[in-house]
């Protein structure tokens, strides 16, 4: 997994789906990440929120910002740049995962 930051006031904060934030994401919501609405501008800051706070914690950087905090500090460009590097991501990692299910001879035979 390549590394994402996200820029907050000036400031590049590291951010990554952990187990962490997908537990802090329950905690905020009351829901499983796999329930997450994809199309729900709210989850998307949440769960992202849930990314910074985790990863932030995991490489020993301060980050303080209560969630409604982080929401009223965040641009929609930045929400609109995290959202593509995680899409990006999956799409390479889906594509990974499709080479890894053939044989190197079943690949060449495709």
């Amino acid at each position: 997994m390549k590394r994402i930051e996200v820029i907050i006031n000036g400031v590049a904060y590291p951010c990554s789906p952990t187990m962490g934030a997908m537990l802090r994401f329950k905690q905020e919501t009351g829901r499983e990440i796999t329930e997450m609405d994809p199309k729900s501008f709210t989850d998307l800051c949440t769960y992202l929120w849930c990314c910074v706070v985790s990863a932030s914690k995991r490489e020993g950087r301060a980050f303080d910002l209560s969630l409604i905090d982080f929401a009223d500090n965040i641009s929609p460009d930045e929400m609109n740049r995290w959202s593509e590097a995680v899409s990006t991501e999956r799409q390479e990692g889906e594509a990974d995962n499709e080479g890894e299910k053939k044989s190197p001879q079943e690949s060449t035979n495709s």
